[in-house]
């Protein structure tokens, strides 16, 4: 797989250490794209991971590179376009998560992509370790399931000028930041990836002066049980994952996104924690799986992703318009 890489802020930083886990021969970078003021961090991560193109123009981007994927990590709110422009242009595409910014642009990327025989893939590093598969083989041990809660609560290092009055990105609700559209997705990947669609949805929200959620509790109702997604961005605690069944339970400790290990606890027994993953960087195993599948061809799985994509940007938007809150605006 060559690869382009969209964009210069942190979530590619962490992208290029996790590729240098990956052998060249499964993936390969050969562009990065930073916009014309970001033109010197393009160039700095360029001779850094060896990669020989760079460019400012996307679209010379999509006219010369010689790259089978575009990878993009931009801000949520420039998915859409970016993913559009390149499936338009032949490119498969990798978006960091959220998809985008609603499910009416994911659904329209997805059937863009089947319509031209491209991959799409969101690349939300959870749903990829082996402990997440791990934990799916484990559910029909804990017996039937009555509870989860879900917390995912981290200060972010943009809150501080946040409450000085400097609102970036992270925390600005006309790029679709904030809390749900960051910390949740991850919870709700995790329930949603597991359990499929909630029947319910509600969000609470603390909402700063913008307007953005900068911490909320999300509400899942199932048939049979209910899940609390607790997501923060303005404090922090303990994270971790609890799934609560009537014969026993599973215990994440930690971020979501990093699900290094699990305790499965089943009544009568000794509980037993299991570490699954192969690699220390969290987004390794999703890069390995986009390769693996894109070399065997493996269409239908690609499409179950993007089943999953829609169902959980569905959810969001959902419980944003629960909120009240004004995303886009």
């Amino acid at each position: 797989m060559r690869l382009a890489v969209i964009g210069t802020g942190k979530i590619v930083k962490d992208a290029f250490e996790a590729l240098q886990d990956i052998p060249a021969e499964k993936i390969t970078v050969q562009a990065v794209f930073g916009r014309p003021h970001s033109r010197k961090k393009a160039e700095a991560l360029a001779n850094t991971y060896g990669v020989p193109e760079v460019y400012t123009d996307y679209a010379e981007l999509l006219a010369k590179a010689s790259v089978d994927f575009v990878y993009i990590g931009l801000v949520n709110s420039a998915h859409f376009d970016y993913a559009k422009q390149a499936l338009l242009a032949g490119k498969n595409v990798i978006l960091e998560k959220p998809s985008t910014s609603s499910y009416a642009e994911t659904k329209e990327l997805a059937k863009l992509a089947v319509e031209k025989g491209l991959y799409l893939f969101e690349a939300v590093t959870l749903l990829h370790m082996p402990n997440f598969e791990g934990i799916r083989r484990s559910l029909n041990e804990i017996g039937d399931i009555k509870l989860i809660q879900c917390n995912y609560s981290q200060y972010s290092s943009r809150y501080d000028a946040y409450k000085e009055g400097n609102v970036l990105p992270a925390l600005d609700p006309a790029m679709y930041g904030g809390a749900l559209y960051d910390i949740n997705i991850y919870n709700l990947n995790f329930v949603i990836g597991l359990f499929g669609a909630p029947e319910a949805v509600r969000y609470t929200a603390n909402k700063g002066f913008n307007g953005v959620d900068t911490s909320g509790v999300l509400l899942l109702q199932y048939t049979d049980f209910t899940a609390v997604c607790v997501g923060a961005k303005d404090s922090e605690s303990p994270c971790g994952i609890t799934i609560q069944g009537d014969n026993g339970y599973i215990r994440v400790d930690g971020a979501p996104n990093v699900l290094t290990n699990f305790t499965l606890a089943v009544k009568g027994r000794k509980a037993k924690t299991k570490a699954l993953n192969a690699y220390t960087h969290r987004m390794v195993h999703e890069f390995l799986d986009f390769a693996d599948i894109y070399a065997r061809g493996d269409y239908e799985q690609m499409k179950d992703g993007l089943k999953t994509s829609k169902l959980v940007i569905q959810t969001a938007e959902r419980a944003g318009e629960s909120a009240g809150i004004s995303f886009g605006q």
